[in-house]
């Protein structure tokens, strides 16, 4: 056994690199690539990994320290021979990651040339260069292929895989299925081949540039992404390949400063990052500013709270038999995403109905026209186009409200989220740019999304983004009820099941399709009278859709 010392890689030009977060302790087992140090510059954060197996003798530096390329980070007991050269490892310069659709980085050397390469350095850190060439003479090679970036999404876990040792594999197969909080997603194989090995279990929470197998390819034939990209190469004869991940807005919380730890702590404690304000250096966020946000919330209206108390509940099997039944990740995350709406949106709710007797007349027409190739219309793609129309009118309720600033961000975009029932709870895909697309084409996406909600199949660009949600219970009845505002949207349409009335034309009364609507909305960013004029208009517009070509 020997000390080894473990030292800061090349960073590149980075200087005064600060320590985030230590993830070892003092006589800890660590093996190879297990992360022993979280370092941050005002640029990305990286992991500084272990190049060799053994025991935590020393640790050199504590949160908060500045360090640069070749610092010492901690000594290790181990009985393996030190690397020749621990601060030579091919790490790229630390860049920021512009867009989640481009590939990750693959050092030219390989991981036995580069001991202190971190493994999740490329999903945070990237660079450009050259597209691979296929080997010479048609020589096979391994391919190793890696989860692509998530974006900072954690709790993703394998739910499904596809492949086994010695399955052939066409580019674009699906490997396995990765699910989140928030959708389920296929990770394709970017390579025709023979699988040689799989390195995931069903039920393994993975992170970005994980290993999820390795394939024996003729030639490297890369997906060809949506848009262009600029590819990469590497010399080795194991080469890295990342396979894409489809095009997704940045969320607000990626554009905020913050590093790991202090995100997971403000998960834990429920605090939006956002309203946070920072006082490291060039504003960002560090953990006493999380903890200094909760205690100045304590004591404000429970509206307010980003930290509620949830009482501990009574020992039901002291009145009865009871069962035990675990929640689906799916109804857990809505649960969650539930209780932060409504403690961060003013509900109010506002009812009325719409006479829907003449579009009810149309779409059966429009349905007994259709051709085999046709889908059915229901009445939703209809109101999905009328909400459209509204919006446009009153942009205020196609929003989002910054209250600490005084802002109101007005959306120009008119993506509309369907809520959708399926086995493992609601989900909401999103129809994109509802203003550009006919009925029956908003009917054939609302078919298709809804498909695979229920397969969970939907990617993380096909749940995000919605400005305006829509909750149809058509099919299960009710005359009204109360939906939560999807935050930060600030409204949400509820349609209940159409029904037959008796309605007074000035003479007698007439039999009538009414349908119910149950407009909820945050009370911050809209008044009343708002609220009654949208659902009026709406109701205008539902009743005689000829208005929609004015």
């Amino acid at each position: 056994m020997s000390a080894i010392e473990v030292r800061v890689p090349d960073i590149g030009d980075a200087k005064d690199v600060e320590v985030i977060e230590i993830c070892v302790g003092v006589g800890d087992e660590v093996n190879v690539d297990d992360a022993l140090i979280v370092i941050e510059s005002d640029k990305a954060s990286m992991e500084v990994p272990s190049s060799i197996a053994g025991s935590v003798l020393t640790i050199a530096v504590e949160i908060g320290d500045l360090v640069n390329t070749d610092d010492l980070v901690m000594t290790l007991d181990s009985a393996e021979a030190p690397p020749e050269d621990t601060t030579q490892s091919d790490i790229p310069d630390v860049q920021p990651a512009d867009n989640a659709e481009e590939l990750s980085d693959v050092s030219e050397a390989s991981p036995e040339a580069s001991p202190m390469a971190p493994s999740s350095a490329r999903s945070e850190l990237r660079s450009e260069a050259p597209a691979p060439s296929a080997p010479p003479g048609g020589a096979s090679q391994q391919v190793e292929v890696h989860v692509p970036d998530l974006d900072g999404t954690e709790g993703v876990v394998v739910i499904e895989i596809l492949v086994e040792s010695g399955s052939t594999v066409e580019v674009g197969d699906p490997l396995i299925v990765l699910e989140s909080d928030k959708a389920s997603m296929e990770i394709p194989t970017p390579v025709s081949g023979v699988v040689d090995s799989i390195h995931v279990t069903l039920e393994d929470e993975v992170t970005s540039d994980a290993l999820i197998a390795k394939i024996t390819t003729q030639q490297l034939q890369p997906i060809p992404p949506e848009e262009p990209v600029e590819p990469i190469v590497a010399d080795d004869d194991s080469v890295e390949v990342l396979a894409p991940l489809p095009s997704e807005r940045p969320s607000l919380e990626s554009l905020i400063y913050a590093g790991p730890a202090v995100r997971r702590l403000a998960r834990e404690l429920g605090v939006e990052l956002s309203l946070v304000n920072g006082s490291g250096a060039k504003g960002r966020i560090v953990k006493d500013d999380v903890k200094a946000f909760v205690k100045g919330r304590i004591g404000q209206s429970a509206g307010t709270l980003e930290v509620t108390a949830v009482e501990e509940l009574p020992d039901f099997e002291a009145y009865g038999e009871i069962e035990r039944v675990e929640l689906s990740r799916t109804r857990r995350a809505g649960a969650a995403n539930l209780g932060r709406s409504w403690s961060q949106v003013v509900h109010v709710t506002q009812h009325d109905e719409a006479d829907a007797t003449e579009l009810e007349q149309f779409r059966k027409q429009l349905n007994a026209e259709a051709t085999s190739s046709e889908s059915r219309l229901t009445a939703l793609p209809f109101i999905v186009k009328c909400c459209v129309h509204a919006l446009k009118d009153m942009p205020q309720f196609n929003s989002s409200v910054d209250v600490p600033n005084g802002t109101l961000f007005l959306k120009k975009y008119y993506h509309i989220g369907i809520a959708v029932d399926t086995d493992e709870g609601l989900v909401v895909p999103v129809v994109r740019d509802a203003d550009q697309k006919g009925i029956r084409e908003i009917a054939q996406e609302i078919a298709e999304l809804s498909e695979l909600a229920r397969n969970r199949r939907l990617k993380p660009d096909q749940v995000s983004g919605a400005s305006f949600t829509i909750s149809n219970l058509g099919r299960v009845g009710g005359t009204g009820f109360t939906p939560i505002v999807n935050w930060p949207e600030v409204a949400i349409l509820g349609v209940g099941r159409l029904n037959t009335k008796p309605v007074w034309d000035g003479e007698s009364f007439v039999p009538r399709a009414m349908l119910p609507l149950s407009l909820s909305y945050d009370h911050r960013a809209i008044n009343g009278v708002e609220a009654g004029e949208y659902v009026r208009n709406l109701a205008v517009l539902l009743s005689d859709i000829r208005r929609l070509v004015l």
